[in-house]
């Protein structure tokens, strides 16, 4: 078979492809990336032009592209069981990982669940919450509760404690209406206020509405410290430590969704950690499998368990997947896990993150940025774009320019952030914080 060059893959992909999260018509003017191979932090095309992957295509990616020893954990695996299923049979890589996820919490959470993506784990969660109150002998609690610029998935009911209008808007009547409560964003502070000031803020909205509400709420959702996809919204850990007080108080539960901040992200392995606290659930997909496999999963308490251990099968949780928890992804996770193990990863990142803010200090003080934030290995900060038309073209010209030179980052509106993978060296933090700033002055000039 003939080798093919990009413009080959990128025309077969445009006419068989319906592309995610994407308008496709932009493809007329933003032509695609069609990636060859990956090793590291690099993607390559088939040109063999280059791209640091400075997003973890889209938060997925801990330990580069092709890791040796994920690759060979995936081999092993190959020859032993891709697959079966989980109802009535079991197998090594789903036990091994379960277990070693539940002592990761202290055994605060078991009992994992699973399933193949994050939105497919917030619904787990969702519908685990709502069920458990049938079962305790609580009918009447059967709302939810989210933050203001919240997101947690696409399906219909995670678009239901999803607060991103242009996600959500298009498909109203379908979905199920959730309390959206102020968000601690530090971005959000006035005068004076200083991130914890903002916090307590945040969480006498959510006071105020369980007083009202409580009896009638299953649960709150929340991603712990940061907030993805609403721009890299981070917050004081404060705010944790008073709705997990908030949720005991009024009989609520709280699920956190560290699909994207999870797997150390933030500095801990899971960012609750930073507050001193564990959710009734906790929603896990993206880097636990490493970046390989599609995996998802959701941990929970034992109350909520044994409200669903029953000889009455209506009271089971009966909802599944047919890949739920796949050996091949389950092996990966394993492998990762024991990278950080072996590697002594949380403690190199901090390494890491501090030379990358030196390397982003340029863009910090730029006269036309603002909120220059960083939490554990991921880092934004905001354009200041005046124009309106300029600024709703921003992302997709900041997406263009920075392939130009050599990096995969996508911004998020005029959000521009950084989640690299764990394996930068110190000549990728160079290029990755000199080339930023250069792409950024150029399509702020226009």
């Amino acid at each position: 078979m003939l080798k093919q060059d990009s413009s080959s893959w990128i025309a077969r992909s445009l006419a068989s492809v319906w592309h995610p999260c994407t308008q496709m018509q932009h493809h007329e003017e933003v032509p695609l990336i069609a990636v060859s191979h990956g090793k590291g932090a690099w993607l390559y095309d088939h040109e063999g032009r280059r791209y640091l992957d400075g997003i973890s295509s889209w938060w997925v990616n801990l330990f580069g592209h092709a890791n040796p020893r994920i690759n060979a954990a995936l081999k092993d695996q190959l020859d032993k069981l891709e697959h079966a299923m989980l109802a009535g049979f079991t197998h090594e890589p789903v036990v091994e990982l379960s277990e070693q996820l539940s002592a990761l919490t202290g055994h605060a959470l078991g009992h994992a669940f699973y399933a193949s993506d994050g939105a497919s784990a917030v619904e787990i969660a969702l519908k685990m919450s709502f069920h458990y109150w049938r079962n305790a002998g609580y009918p009447n609690k059967g709302e939810f509760v989210c933050l203001q610029g919240s997101y947690h998935g696409e399906t219909v009911g995670a678009l239901a404690v999803t607060d991103v209008p242009l996600f959500k808007e298009a498909y109203g009547p379908m979905v199920r209406a959730a309390h959206v409560v102020a968000s601690p964003d530090m971005r959000n502070a006035m005068e004076g206020e200083s991130s914890q000031d903002i916090a307590r803020r945040a969480a006498e909205d959510v006071e105020r509405l369980f007083e009202e509400r409580g009896d009638k709420i299953a649960a709150m959702i929340v991603e712990p410290l940061v907030q993805g996809a609403s721009g890299m919204a981070m917050y004081d850990r404060v705010y944790l430590e008073m709705i997990r007080q908030l949720c005991d108080r009024y009989h609520v539960h709280l699920i956190a969704d560290e699909i994207a901040v999870g797997c150390g992200r933030t500095g801990t392995f899971f960012a609750c950690e930073q507050a001193g606290i564990w959710p009734d659930f906790m929603c896990l997909s993206k880097g636990i499998s490493g970046g390989y496999l599609p995996l998802s999963l959701v941990l929970t308490t034992d109350r909520v368990y044994e409200a669903f251990y029953s000889d009455d099968i209506r009271r089971g949780f009966l909802h599944s997947h047919s890949y739920t928890g796949n050996p091949l992804a389950c092996r990966a996770a394993l492998a990762t896990l024991q990278i950080f193990r072996e590697d002594d990863v949380l403690r190199r990142n901090r390494e890491r993150a501090t030379k990358l803010v030196a390397a982003l200090a340029p863009l910090a003080e730029h006269e036309r940025t603002r909120h220059f934030r960083q939490r554990g290995m991921i880092f934004a900060f905001d354009a200041i774009e005046p124009d309106a038309q300029r600024a709703a073209s921003f992302a997709r010209r900041f997406f263009t320019v920075a392939a130009e030179n050599e990096l995969l980052l996508r911004p998020i509106g005029r959000t521009v952030y950084l989640m690299p993978p764990y394996v930068l060296d110190d000549e990728e933090i160079a290029l990755l914080g000199e080339r930023t700033a250069r792409v950024f002055d150029a399509v702020i000039a226009g």
